[in-house]
């Protein structure tokens, strides 16, 4: 058996409220501070919210079941629970169970941010679904033969006719003779004869 402790500060103050608390390790619920200790929510409204997060799942919580548990009225607790949707900490939807009947289902959350994943949690569970009776098998039908293939003649193409360019004349285009400069060459004069000087012939010698 687990020992309880007590824990109580060591100096009390002299007003306000003091806390003496015991360490629990069942039958408790975590409530959050946004719930608890909300200001735009009467105090009905947040008895009613903490009592609803106490709660497990499954657990009835319409207008009269709470009416049948607690001394206010069906009209507070209706309120109650308004206030509660409003403030984004419950909500409530019909839905279509089996047989075609409707019925209240109602999500609570600890935190207003809670409401966006309980959406998605709601979105991804499966609907329930009546049970359908089986139907009878039906006759198989008789086998039907294959049709033969039906073949298709398929036109020939037609030649295309592609026109032949018959070759053009092609002009050469005609040299002009270019003169051509002769030179023309001056007569060689004759040579002229170079008298030669003779030395006259020596002399008798005396």
């Amino acid at each position: 058996m687990d020992t309880q402790q007590v824990s109580a500060p060591p100096r009390a103050p002299s007003a306000g409220v003091v806390h003496i608390n015991i360490r629990l390790t069942d039958g408790y619920t975590i409530i959050s501070n946004r719930l608890s200790q909300h200001r735009g929510m009467s105090l009905l409204a947040i008895g009613v919210g903490t009592h609803i997060q106490s709660l497990p799942d499954g657990r009835r919580v319409g207008v009269k079941a709470l009416a049948e548990r607690f001394p206010e009225s069906e009209v507070r607790i209706a309120a109650a629970l308004r206030e509660l949707e409003e403030h984004g900490f419950l909500r409530r939807t019909r839905v279509r169970v089996g047989g075609g009947k409707l019925a209240t289902r109602t999500e609570s959350y600890n935190h207003p941010e809670a409401a966006a994943r309980g959406r998605v949690r709601a979105a991804v569970a499966a609907p329930v679904v009546p049970a359908v009776p089986a139907a009878a098998p039906e006759p198989e039908a008789a086998p039907v033969a294959a049709a033969e293939p039906v073949r298709v003649p398929v036109p020939e193409p037609e030649p295309v006719r592609v026109p032949v360019l018959e070759p053009g004349p092609v002009r050469v285009p005609v040299l002009e003779p270019v003169p051509v400069r002769v030179g023309v060459t001056e007569p060689v004069p004759e040579p002229v004869p170079v008298p030669v000087p003779v030395d006259p012939a020596p002399g008798p010698r005396l």
